[in-house]
Order: C-alpha cells, then sequence, then structure tokens
C-alpha cells in the first residue's frame, strides 16, 4: 500500500482526528481526499504547496505504520464503533472519511479482515446447520453451530447475522467463455466476472476457445493470463486446447500443462472456431496418456456429425426451432460418446491412463448417450458428465418461432427429454452443473432475421445460475445441500482446486449469501452484469433466489447489487 503522509497541526482541542487519534492511540488510520483537506479548517497542511499536490492524504501515528493490513481495514467499523459523526459536527471532513474508509482495501466492500458471517442456514459438507463461520485472512478459520457460539470470543471481531439467508459455498463455473483476448466485444474478463460475482459464482474456469487465438500453446496461455490480470472479480482459471497440432506431440502437451493450465478441452465436431480444430479419438487417446502423468482432465465436447437429409426452406422453416433441432440428433452424442468410451477403459485402475479423467460436457441427451455413461462408471472408468441449466429449464416445443437466443449445441431438446434430465439429476447419475455461458454479439445471434441455421449457438447466463437451478428444481425437489453439491463441491474436484467447494475449516472463504424465498422478474429493469443481456434466453422469466453477497477469498466483490472497486480475483495456475 502506498501512503502519501501529511503533516497535521492540531490545536490541542482534540477535535476530529485528533480526538480519534487520542482515544484509540495506534490503531486507526485514515485515508481522506484532497478536496477534504482544502475545505476544513481543522485539517490544514504546514506547507500550502505541500498541501496543494497531494492528491490523497493518509492521517495516521508511526506505531499505526507498523500495524498489519488487517488492522488497516478496521478504521471504517472503528469510526462506527466511536459513533463520530453525532460528536464532532464540525469535523466535516468526517462525511469524506467515511465514506472512504474502505480505500485501504478496495477489493472489498467491508472493511475487515476478520469477521463471522451468521445465518439460521449454513450449508457445509456435514449437512445444513443454524451457526457461524470465522473468515480471518481470506480463509475459513472455524464453523459453529449455533448451540456452541457462545463459547466463542469474539469481542471487537466484526459479526455480520444474515438472518434466514442461506450461506453457501461459493459457486465453481468450469465451463464459461469469457472470449478474453481477442473478441472482448462479446464478452471479457470485466463484465464476465461481474456478472459472475453478481451470481454468487466465485471461481471460473475459463474455456480455451472463442478468445483469439485459442489457447493451446503456452505463449497463447500467457496472453490470456496477461488479459485477464488486475480485471477479474472472481478467481479465475483456464482449460487449455487440446487440438490435432498439439496431440500428437507429447512434448507439445506438457509444456502447456506445465505453463498451468487445470486440464484439456477438446471438441469431436467441429468448433466453428478456426484455430480450433476438432480431434479424433487417436488424438483424444494421446492426450489422455499425457494427462495420467499430471492428473488433470480432459473435458470433451461430444457430438459427432452423421449423414443427414438436406435441410432447406421448402419444407423446414429456418425460423422453426424443431428445424434446427433436426440438424443435430441425439444420435450425434451417442455415436461421440459411445466413441470416447471406447478409450476410457484405459483410466481405470492399473490402465495405461490410469490418473486421466475424461469429462463429458454440456450432455443434453438423457436417454442412450446417458446409459452408455451410466455403464462406464460401472466398470469403474474415471468419467463425469455436466449438464447445464438451459437444458433443465427449457423445452424445444415452447422455444418462440425464430427466438435465436435459445439455440446452443448440443441443442435443447424436448420436455421428455427435460424430465429424464431432471430424474438422472435427483438419482446421482449426472454429476455437476455448468453454465456453457457462450455470449456474443447480438448481430450474431440474428435476432432480427431469426433463422436457427445460421445464428451463433451459445446461451448467455452466467448470472442466472443460480435462480435457474432452483427455480426450476423445486418441482423435484431439490435441496440446498444437492445445489451446493453441483455448484461447488464436484466441480471444484473436477478441477483440482481443493482449496474451493466448501464451508470448512481452511478452505478458502469463497461464500454465497443467498435468498431462496425471495421472486424477482428478469427484466429489462433488472441489473444486467454480462456484456449483453438483450441476448439472454432468460429475460422476461420470473425466478426465485436473490444473490445477497458474494466473497471471493474474505473479499467482499458483491453486495446489495454493488461491486468493490477493484478487480482482486486471483489467476488459478496448476502447478
Amino acid at each position: 500500500m502506498s501512503l502519501s503522509l501529511l503533516n497535521t497541526d492540531f490545536d490541542g482541542t482534540t477535535r476530529g482526528l485528533g480526538a480519534v487519534r487520542e482515544l484509540r492511540k495506534g490503531e486507526l488510520v485514515l485515508k481522506v481526499p484532497r478536496n477534504a483537506l482544502m475545505t476544513t479548517k481543522s485539517m490544514i497542511a504546514k506547507d500550502e504547496k505541500l498541501r496543494n499536490g497531494v492528491e490523497d492524504a493518509v492521517w495516521t501515528t508511526e506505531k499505526a505504520i507498523a500495524k498489519s493490513q488487517s488492522e488497516w481495514n478496521e478504521a471504517g467499523a472503528l469510526m462506527k464503533e466511536l459513533d463520530l459523526k453525532p460528536k464532532f459536527q464540525s469535523f466535516q471532513a468526517w462525511l469524506w472519511a467515511s465514506a472512504i474508509a474502505t480505500e485501504a482495501n478496495r477489493c472489498s466492500l467491508l472493511p475487515h479482515d476478520h469477521y463471522w458471517i451468521s445465518s439460521k442456514r449454513i450449508v457445509t459438507p456435514d449437512g445444513l446447520i443454524s451457526g457461524s463461520v470465522e473468515v480471518k485472512g481470506g480463509l475459513i478459520v472455524s464453523v459453529v453451530k449455533e448451540a456452541d457460539w457462545h463459547k466463542k470470543q469474539r469481542s471487537r471481531v466484526k459479526v455480520i447475522d444474515y438472518g434466514e439467508a442461506v450461506v453457501m459455498p461459493g459457486l465453481v463455473d468450469v465451463h464459461a467463455h469469457l472470449d478474453d483476448p481477442g473478441r472482448s466485444e462479446w464478452e471479457g474478463f470485466p463484465s464476465g466476472t461481474k456478472a459472475a460475482a453478481a451470481g454468487g459464482i466465485t471461481t471460473l474456469v475459463d474455456m480455451p476457445l472463442n478468445s483469439c487465438p485459442s489457447t493451446v500453446s503456452p505463449e497463447t496461455l500467457k496472453l490470456k493470463i496477461e488479459a485477464a490480470k488486475n480485471r477479474i472479480h472472481v478467481d479465475v482459471g483456464f482449460w487449455g486446447g487440446l487440438v490435432p497440432d498439439n496431440a500428437l506431440n507429447s512434448s507439445s502437451l506438457e509444456s502447456l500443462l506445465d505453463a498451468g493450465v487445470l486440464g484439456l478441452k477438446s471438441f469431436m465436431c467441429p468448433s466453428g472456431i478456426n484455430d480450433f480444430p476438432m480431434t479424433n479419438i487417436t488424438h483424444i487417446k494421446e492426450g489422455l496418456s499425457v494427462l495420467a502423468k499430471y492428473r488433470r482432465p480432459l473435458l470433451v465436447h461430444a457430438e459427432i456429425e452423421k449423414d443427414l437429409e438436406t435441410i432447406d426452406g421448402s419444407d423446414n422453416d429456418p425460423r422453426s426451432y424443431l428445424t434446427y433441432l433436426k440438424t443435430r440428433p441425439t444420435s450425434w452424442e451417442e455415436g461421440a460418446i459411445r466413441n470416447l468410451l471406447s478409450v476410457t477403459e484405459n483410466t481405470r485402475t492399473g490402465g495405461s491412463a490410469e490418473g486421466a479423467h475424461v469429462h463429458i460436457v454440456h450432455l443434453s441427451d438423457a436417454s442412450s448417450s446417458l446409459d452408455l455413461i451410466k455403464e462406464a462408471k460401472r466398470k469403474g472408468d474415471s468419467v463425469t458428465v455436466e449438464t447445464c441449466p438451459h437444458y433443465l429449464a427449457f423445452s424445444a416445443e415452447e422455444i418462440p418461432k425464430g427466438d435465436t437466443r435459445f439455440k446452443c449445441s448440443p441443442p435443447i431438446r424436448d420436455a421428455a427429454n427435460r424430465e429424464k434430465l431432471w430424474e438422472a439429476m435427483m438419482e446421482g447419475d449426472i454429476d455437476m452443473l455448468s453454465s456453457d455461458h457462450s455470449p456474443t454479439e447480438p448481430e450474431l445471434k440474428l435476432l432480427s432475421d431469426g433463422n436457427f441455421l445460421k445464428a451463433w449457438g451459445g446461451i448467455s447466463s452466467l448470472q442466472f445460475v443460480l435462480p435457474v437451478t432452483w427455480s426450476y428444481g423445486q418441482k423435484y425437489g431439490v435441496t440446498l445441500e444437492q445445489v451446493a453439491s453441483w455448484w461447488s463441491d464436484r466441480p471444484s474436484k473436477l478441477a483440482g482446486l481443493h482449496s474451493k467447494g466448501a464451508i470448512a475449516v481452511g478452505k478458502h472463504a469463497d461464500i454465497v449469501v443467498w435468498e431462496p424465498e425471495i421472486d424477482f422478474d428478469l427484466d429489462e429493469d433488472h441489473p444486467i452484469h454480462f456484456k449483453h443481456p438483450s441476448i439472454s434466453a432468460y429475460l422476461g422469466r420470473r425466478l426465485s433466489g436473490k444473490v445477497v453477497s458474494t466473497f471471493v477469498r474474505g473479499n467482499l466483490v458483491f453486495g446489495e447489487g454493488k461491486h468493490a472497486s477493484d478487480a482482486c480475483g486471483s489467476l488459478l495456475l496448476a502447478t
């Protein structure tokens, strides 16, 4: 922290900061803007030249400078505790000081490094409890039930009581396209991570494609890291790309993994991005043999193109969603998954790729494709699968004509399939959820034209995955513990982020506080933080589950509709 010290000349009447300093010697640091100095008689520099040249002034004592950063962050709370405003009406700078007392830590809306979060509903690995979570230095240092709360020594430690609101581990979204660098007009790290924070997501793992260039080498990963530095509001990790150029070159893959990607991603069909070509089963097999050494996963987009009858405009209206649905049938998913699972037996104990893991992304077919995955798991293959909220919320029959906001791949299927997906979620056959947030510019969605065959495919959803999951899951009896498992525990384990994913001692203090019973209309008046709200398929929906606060490593990065001033998320690189 950079301190600009300004000499002071107190008159001995112990007013203003002088009084505060006398009351709590050595434990207070306040940062006051220059224009407060210019207009407050009780705060005047001895040297007018010095005063005029100072952008910000820090008033402190020698002892305070030696104190830790965490004590500096207590300044705002101290001012409130001392109730200085009524006592010092003439101290004009009080208004400035109280407004910006948290500038010592612009990463957080909360000027505390050590505090308690209390709630009647805290989701822990041991179930739902009424109690409190102690946060210190960005970590969870204790979790206590309400009955044991009185035993804790908590004098002078801030307590934030959220009442009946749910306190849950922050969401870990392992499948998001933030399009940075190179296509930040589609999204970008700042807007994407702000949307994540507003939605209770504390960790994102960014996909290697849709940025330009794609992340397929140490050099392209470095570009992504540089683009993310000081521009992310939540923690962000990266998947690398498995493509033909590096798949058959083990040293190339090893250098990419050594550079810090959390695992690899491949497509079994054309990705739509020129520098991210599809892989075949040989590429995948070679990739798994390298990943086994690192014990990291391979994420696979599992569709294989098969011959179809030509779709034309005479018998098939391109503005009809059912026309698009015909172009990507369930047989594409089933065929790809069948091929993929022919090599996952190598991931079993004693296999040639033991230590590697295959994760099938955005499953939409809940019939034969899911049956194949269940059988592979039964045999001991190291395989997991995710689906996405849009497959659980929407059905093909209800998609309006020409409404290309709903186009994605694999496609949203019929209502009967949606029911089967929910059954699989509730029975544990689908392991986790992800957003597959895949935005673009509105022009590429062809909203005015409504041509499903030509529009860009991808659902913009990052900010609303928690309320969507909860809202549509109520019919099936979804519990808070299940939501935490699908969105926090299992995704964090997939990505190897073992310091995240649970409210437990020693974990990062990544926490979302939300109110499941609060309904809201997702209309044009609702604040949406991802770049292009107009292309979200969720507009016009009524949802349940309002996010109140989001903490990342103890920093309150989002609270009551506001974000912290600075983007202080951390980069998550594998070592």
